[in-house]
């Protein structure tokens, strides 16, 4: 008879992190271990491969493969270690800092099955396990990013607010302004959210697809194609639902002339959406084109981004002579300067107020330099509400959107 004592026995290994040195990612330790208290242990890159191998794998539920921008020249290897463990059945939830689109896509397309920003946003791991774990079970998992259309109600007549947003040259943060307010203005009621459509009619260089991390559809190439015959139906179907809450008309998957459309073509366009949603944000390209006096004449506001510099101010005097020339209605345009300089500097301040003087505008809004964590939203595909909730370009945003929707309800009330 034996004399020693049973010992517990150990918590099973159910998942594991992959990575260079998983030091380097703190927070994924402290995630993991709050999840999954002991149940969890880590590999290296090359020893992953090695572990699917072995019986332990079997019991292995998913793994989360950390990399940053270092371990791009390793995408060969962890495409090979998605592949391995997709091949047994292991879920793979991919965390990514400072990785190049291009990689995050190569590797979302081998067949991870999530994919979360590092820094990890709080709780977001969590929610991510719980979407691997279910998709085991569920014959038909819900992806965390929609990709089909909302069903569209045919005869509806909401008569929505056409935001617009342009930038008045390169790298203005246009699309960043019209990807966050549109998602800020679709969450900005919990009770009741509006219902809003992002429309991105940049048809060459439009990003909208590749902020929000969504696919680029032939269907909106067919659509624009042939507008005359497009109804509710079409509409729909080409549009993508981001999180459940926004409704997203991507540029088209190629790179197309802008005037394959015409002033019949975004004014059909333009009165669907409006009739099928409250708000409508409108994405323009920064070059002026037949169609763009269709879509001021049609914009409630019509936002056009600048900044502190010299191209600015050119592109910003031009672009008002040239809608005064064909007497267009430019007191709906309100300038929005993008990397306003801070409070406490009074000489950049004092050149704000110069510049808008010198160009007879008022400059109603200005947004503050976002950093590095607006790069990492726009290359995670997430809104900054999501990535980064406390960044000061996102409150700015937040508080332009409050206004727009409670002035939009004061108007329904008076009305």
């Amino acid at each position: 008879m034996s004399s020693s004592m049973p010992q517990p026995e150990a918590a099973p290994i159910v998942a594991c992190t992959i990575s260079r040195d998983v030091q380097n990612f703190d927070l994924l330790i402290e995630d993991m271990e709050s999840t999954l208290g002991e149940s969890w242990g880590d590999l290296g890159f090359a020893e992953a491969l090695a572990f699917f191998g072995q019986p332990e794998a079997e019991a292995m539920e998913f793994v989360a493969l950390a990399m940053d921008e270092t371990d791009e020249e390793n995408l060969v290897l962890m495409g090979e270690i998605i592949s391995q463990a997709k091949a047994r059945n292991i879920s793979v939830i991919l965390i990514a800092e400072d990785v190049t689109p291009a990689a995050l896509h190569s590797l979302l397309r081998q067949g991870a099955d999530e994919f979360v920003p590092y820094p990890l946003p709080e709780g977001e791991l969590a929610q991510a396990i719980a979407r691997v774990r279910s998709s085991g079970t569920d014959a038909a998992p819900e992806p965390a990013v929609e990709a089909s259309g909302p069903q569209l109600k045919a005869g509806a007549r909401k008569d929505g607010a056409l935001i617009v947003v342009h930038g008045l040259a390169g790298g203005t943060g246009a699309t960043t302004l019209a990807v966050n307010l549109a998602w800020e203005l679709a969450t900005a009621d919990k009770k009741n959210p509006p219902s809003v459509c992002l429309l991105d009619l940049d048809l060459q260089y439009g990003s909208v697809a590749t902020y929000l991390d969504l696919q680029r559809r032939e269907a909106v190439y067919e659509m624009l194609s042939d507008t005359e015959s497009m109804d509710e139906e079409i509409f729909g179907q080409a549009l993508q639902t981001f999180d459940g809450k926004l409704q997203v008309l991507s540029a088209p998957s190629e790179m197309l002339p802008l005037d394959l459309i015409t002033n019949e073509d975004v004014d059909r366009i333009l009165d669907m959406a409006r009739n099928q949603f409250d708000y409508v944000i409108v994405d323009m390209p920064s070059t002026l084109v037949q169609w763009s006096e269709t879509v001021l004449t049609n914009a409630h506001v019509y936002f056009a981004m600048l900044e502190l510099d010299m191209r600015s101010a050119q592109n910003a005097l031009r672009f008002k002579r040239a809608l005064q020339s064909e007497e267009l209605p430019v007191e709906k345009l309100r300038y929005v300067m993008n990397r306003a300089p801070k409070f406490t500097d009074l000489s950049a301040k004092a050149r704000v107020k110069r510049m808008a003087e010198s160009l007879s505008i008022s400059i109603d809004v200005q947004l503050p330099d976002g950093g590095k964590p607006v790069t990492q939203a726009n290359d995670h595909g997430l809104p900054l509400a999501n990535s980064s909730p406390k960044s000061p370009l996102r409150r700015e945003i937040a508080k332009l959107a409050g206004s727009i929707h409670d002035l939009k309800g004061d108007q329904a009330k008076a009305a």
